[in-house]
């Protein structure tokens, strides 16, 4: 019998794929400042630690002939630019989850219907194939509805995930927990599942744990505490603590929790609470890229990512721009493991 497992993000990468913001119909005035914050990011995972550690190789994709040129004019030479079709940004969603059999690459794809249906966009449901065949990956099929950003993996069979996303009756009908956790463990490898209830408030992906709880190494999950009176999502933020709390992983280890503050209310120009996390770091080779949106909490934030993370360099890079399109760096991310 085959064995089929996804690496944990801090295991080491052959490559980092991202977008480039592209669609300028989608992005309006954001749409400068979102390619400056990618970029950011992108400098940030290529670079090196003062150590000598190598950061990643990264691979981005741009649609047309002007992302591609910006593309070009904004990113350092060792970054390899593509040119492709896709939707928008958020590669973690709609591109591969790369993973082994075996021992060997393989590219797993999903059924993608834009987040429940909110968003119907061209090349969405084919970005994926062109990535894995980029990477010279097998491509493995499953025929139901996953966003990577709904599940997170300790590679040790452990997947986390919400009821809020996965048992949405727009994604996958009729799922209950028994359903999906059958189809993880037959897609994803999942020896088990450890579920969460909602996500944050006004979250159009319907709650993708990316954005609440993450796993930072064997036994250990970080996850946000509320900061401010004025938080918006201080009673799900306690609820995913005190949850977590009383877990135990794949191997029968109980979670050690490790608490970060959440940004607290970010609002957008109506006045109305987004979803901004500091939770949707992506750990590269040499980096975690942690998003901030100029608020107080960020400081501590990333002092906490900081300890979870000794042998990293922690950085932090503004997101408010590309939180416009609904998401951060884990988002628009995507990661090869060697």
């Amino acid at each position: 019998m085959t064995q089929l497992n996804i690496p944990a993000e801090w295991a080491p990468h052959k490559a980092i794929w991202t977008c480039w913001p592209s669609a300028a119909d989608l992005w309006q005035e954001d749409l400068v400042p979102a390619r400056a914050e990618v970029a950011a990011m992108i400098r940030a995972l290529a670079a090196s630690t003062p150590s000598g550690n190598p950061g990643d190789v990264v691979h981005v994709l741009a649609h047309g002939d002007e992302a591609i040129a910006s593309a070009r004019a904004s990113l350092p030479s060792p970054v390899h630019i593509h040119a492709c079709g896709f939707g928008d940004i958020w590669l973690r969603d709609t591109g591969p989850i790369f993973a082994k059999r075996d021992g060997k690459a393989v590219a797993l794809r999903f059924a993608f219907n834009g987040w429940g249906g909110k968003y119907d966009l061209p090349f969405d449901d084919s970005v994926g194939d062109r990535v894995a065949e980029a990477a010279a990956t097998t491509i493995e099929r499953a025929d139901f509805i996953l966003e990577g950003g709904a599940v997170d993996h300790d590679g040790e069979g452990t997947i986390l995930t919400t009821r809020q996303c996965l048992l949405n009756p727009n994604r996958n009908a009729g799922w209950t927990e028994a359903v999906a956790e059958a189809h993880l463990r037959a897609a994803l490898g999942a020896k088990k599942v450890l579920w969460l209830g909602d996500g944050l408030a006004n979250d159009h992906t319907d709650g993708h744990v990316d954005n609440i709880a993450r796993f930072v190494g064997p036994g250990r999950v970080m996850c946000m505490s509320p900061f401010g009176d004025d938080d918006p999502n201080r009673e799900v933020l306690n609820q995913i603590a005190a949850d977590l709390r009383s877990m135990k992983d794949a191997a029968g280890r109980s979670l050690e929790v490790i608490q970060i503050p959440s940004p607290g209310l970010v609002t957008d120009d109506e006045r109305e609470a987004i979803p901004a996390s500091h939770m949707n770091f992506i750990i590269g080779n040499a980096s975690v890229v942690m998003p901030h949106y100029g608020t107080p909490s960020a400081d501590a934030a990333l002092r906490g990512l900081a300890a979870a993370f000794p042998h990293h360099r922690v950085v932090g890079i503004q997101s408010t721009a590309i939180l416009t399109g609904g998401g951060s760096f884990h988002c628009i991310t995507q990661q090869e493991p060697v």
